[in-house]
């Protein structure tokens, strides 16, 4: 009786593990522009099933050098509790394309707490905590 409560409490474990690693990922977004579109900065990350990622950041500043920017960097993923630690290969991630090292990277996972009944609004988000990109400490996109 002990080995097969067990064994169900195990398989219950793996089944949890494997569906919230699924819940994060998924296309995530930000877009910051003033009222006139003078400036605007766009952010976007794609978290794979398979544990992979792609990231793009593009900015456009009137009178900035250059006035538009495109920035790009992948690797992998992995998810433990609700941070998401990323990692880059620079053999493999990097290369002319991909130049934003995400290594020691760390977002945490925000959404709604299942048993929160209130009528409050969470929007699900990644916030980053940590990053050796200096600019994306803080940074906050949301899941679409």
């Amino acid at each position: 009786m002990k080995l097969i409560l067990t064994v169900l409490l195990l398989i219950f474990n793996l089944i949890t593990s494997f569906a919230q690693s699924n819940s994060f990922a998924g296309d995530y977004t930000r877009s910051l522009s003033d009222t006139e579109k003078k400036h605007i900065i766009e952010y976007k990350l794609t978290l794979n099933q398979d544990g992979t990622f792609e990231f793009h950041s593009y900015s456009k500043m009137q009178g900035g050098i250059p006035p538009e920017n495109n920035k790009y960097g992948k690797g992998k993923w992995s998810s433990k509790d609700n941070l998401i630690t990323f990692s880059s290969d620079k053999k493999e991630d990097l290369n002319e394309k991909y130049t934003l090292d995400f290594n020691n990277s760390t977002a945490r996972f925000v959404t709604k707490n299942p048993r929160d009944k209130s009528d409050k609004v969470v929007q699900t988000k990644l916030q980053f905590l940590e990053s050796g990109i200096f600019w994306m400490k803080r940074i906050d996109v949301f899941k679409i």
